[in-house]
């Protein structure tokens, strides 16, 4: 599950860790955004993407339980000039689900520079974060969450709001796929998540950290500073039946506490289901847009704290903050991100 917090873990092993995931339309293609590795833990974190991981991003399509279509990035080590090769790997059908498949080599590059190959274009290097948002009213939000009580705002103001990611930076890896690919023609519904693996002693793969919808760890597992959280390592297609009741409950205290749901349990296990599975949904060829009354992908310019916030409360939650504080952070030509 995504997260940006400074924890012991996070700080320990940022390549490992997901920040951010966005699912948007490009020139004629579908744009995947996969960040890593945020500098707002303030520690001695290692740059660069890990060498013995995979970064995969997972496509269900068209309502699918698992996944139809992987895309595996392995990358090198840094080389002189603190760049890495990588390999781009695609995987379909049964080879999607399957750890010891291989995949089927697509491109390969190197960090900080362009590379095209098939129906993909690529990019990925260090970036400046787009991400936006104050910890102070996030903290206020989790207490409320966690504690099942009355959201009390009182010492923190809207119109005083900063973010409290500006000038940070995370790896990112921007994957461009053209709507010639046959399994992401225009009008395709999908559901995207992404994770990442690492080797094991024993020759496998462990899943790491995943990601879909954002601001998931943030409110619900804030506090689970070691990602020890089974949500963290399941497959999306567990989450209802694994982890529904828990975000039902949750958001059933809150609300019930803050007097805005009429009946806190349904409203609670309306939100489990649109959080679970957790997949950030995508019509392709459309417009994106991570709203209040729409939630189609992810753009770089969504204000997600305030729907995420909004979603969970059952209120309309101001973030104080618009996407104009990030405005230098996005680009709108490829590779739509900001190079640090």
């Amino acid at each position: 599950m995504s997260h940006h917090l400074d924890t012991p873990l996070a700080a320990q092993g940022g390549q490992l860790f997901l920040n951010d995931l966005f699912v948007f339309n490009g020139d004629r293609a579908t744009v995947f955004v996969m960040d890593v590795n945020s500098s707002v833990t303030k520690a001695d974190i290692k740059r660069g993407f890990h060498a013995e991981a995979r970064y995969e991003i997972k496509i269900h399509i068209n309502g699918a339980k698992a996944e139809d279509l992987t895309y595996r990035f392995a990358f090198g080590e840094p080389d002189g000039d603190a760049r890495q090769t990588f390999q781009l790997y695609e995987l379909t059908g049964a080879d999607a689900r399957d750890d010891a498949a291989m995949g089927t080599p697509v491109a390969q590059g190197r960090t900080g520079e362009v590379t095209a190959g098939g129906n993909v274009r690529i990019w990925a290097g260090r970036i400046t974060d787009p991400f936006f948002i104050d910890l102070d009213e996030l903290a206020i939000i989790n207490g409320a969450v966690k504690n099942g009580s009355r959201v009390d705002r009182s010492a923190w103001r809207a119109d005083q709001a900063k973010n409290t990611f500006a000038g940070t930076t995370v790896e990112s890896i921007v994957l461009e796929v053209s709507h010639d690919e046959p399994l992401l023609r225009e009008g395709t519904e999908i559901g995207v998540w992404c994770r990442t693996m690492l080797a094991t002693d024993a020759g496998g793969w462990r899943q790491i950290n995943r990601a879909g919808h954002p601001m998931m760890w943030p409110i619900f597992w804030p506090h689970d500073t070691d990602f020890s959280d089974p949500a963290n390592f399941r497959h999306p297609g567990s989450d209802l039946a694994e982890g529904g009741e828990e975000i039902a409950n949750a958001v059933a205290g809150v609300v019930k506490a803050n007097g805005t749901a009429s009946d806190p349990q349904a409203y609670g296990w309306s939100v489990a289901r649109q959080l679970y599975p957790d997949l950030l949904s995508y019509k392709v060829g459309t417009a994106a847009n991570f709203g209040f009354a729409v939630r189609n992908g992810r753009g770089l310019a969504d204000n997600v704290p305030e729907v995420m916030f909004s979603l969970v409360l059952n209120t309309g939650t101001t973030s104080g903050l618009t996407s104009e504080v990030t405005k230098a952070a996005r680009a709108a030509t490829f590779p739509y991100v900001v190079p640090a």
